[in-house]
């Protein structure tokens, strides 16, 4: 029931070779310089020569990175198979510390059976105070809740969008209400409400350009669990920023997600610590 990463070794084959090929340069360049007096021009080759190292390094580290990202959540996909069984698209969405806020975000399809990375990792945001423990997330808490769940209704500020999935145009009378003594706690209402909080699904900013609902706390609906739990944009496209409780990515990555989502295969998240998800976890509600 899991596969292997879909980016190869190509990339580790060719950082060897060019570290190889670069150490062979640099002492070539040592050899020289015994016999020879350095010029400005030569100085400014060294540099950039050491800049490339540099640079080939990182690239290699963001690689490496990547590789044990994919790696997880193939991990994660194999010790919660049961969860899985009836779908055919998830996300993982893990964090390395149970406080840490900054998570990473894996897309994975199942084929033939077998799952399989659809894209590179990305990097997300989540709760200011990281993930909740399975069935501990409270309303206001600033964490995310862990466990397995359904995506939901998507709410799109545009009219069109490149997508598969069902959406929403979101307006100014769209809310999810949060006031968990209203008998539409964690629920969408257009219109009036006589609830003593809820957010609006159309807000200045674009975080909520592209909201999907993260079914948490919905079948049932629990008073007090949390609330208005969403896959939605981060404000700061640079570097994602923390929540009150989403899950929060770039607006490219979004788009990328939404144009590969298809509801016949039942998208659905799975999320929390690294080391929970990787021990499997039970159902959620």
């Amino acid at each position: 029931m899991y596969g292997s990463v879909v980016f190869g070794n190509s990339s580790l084959k060719d950082f060897i070779y060019n570290a190889i090929l670069l150490t062979g340069c640099l002492s070539s360049l040592i050899l020289w310089r015994e016999n020879n007096r350095f010029d400005k021009n030569m100085m400014k080759f060294i540099y950039s020569f050491l800049l490339l190292l540099g640079l080939e390094i990182g690239i290699f580290n963001d690689f490496a990175n990547a590789q044990d990202s994919a790696k997880t959540a193939l991990r994660i996909a194999k010790k919660n198979a049961a969860l899985l069984d009836s779908i055919g698209q998830f996300l993982v969405v893990f964090n390395e510390t149970p406080e840490s806020n900054s998570a990473i975000l894996v897309a994975l399809e199942k084929k033939n059976r077998v799952w399989h990375i659809v894209d590179h990792p990305i990097s997300a945001g989540i709760g200011r105070k990281g993930f909740a423990a399975t069935g501990a997330k409270r309303e206001g808490d600033n964490l995310t809740p862990s466990g397995f769940f359904r995506l939901g209704q998507l709410f799109c500020y545009e009219k069109e969008v490149k997508t598969k999935m069902s959406f929403i145009q979101t307006t100014a009378d769209d809310k999810w209400i949060d006031d968990p003594n209203s008998p539409d706690y964690n629920h969408h209402v257009r219109g009036e409400t006589k609830a003593g909080s809820f957010e609006k699904l159309k807000i200045r900013s674009d975080e909520y350009k592209y909201c999907m609902v993260i079914e948490y706390n919905m079948n049932p609906v629990v008073k007090g669990m949390g609330s208005a739990i969403f896959l939605h944009l981060s404000e700061n496209q640079q570097q994602v920023n923390p929540s009150s409780g989403c899950v929060v990515i770039t607006e490219q990555d979004m788009e990328r997600l939404l144009n590969w989502m298809n509801p016949e295969l039942k998208p659905s998240i799975i999320m929390g610590n690294k080391k929970v998800l990787v021990s499997g976890i039970g159902k959620n509600k």
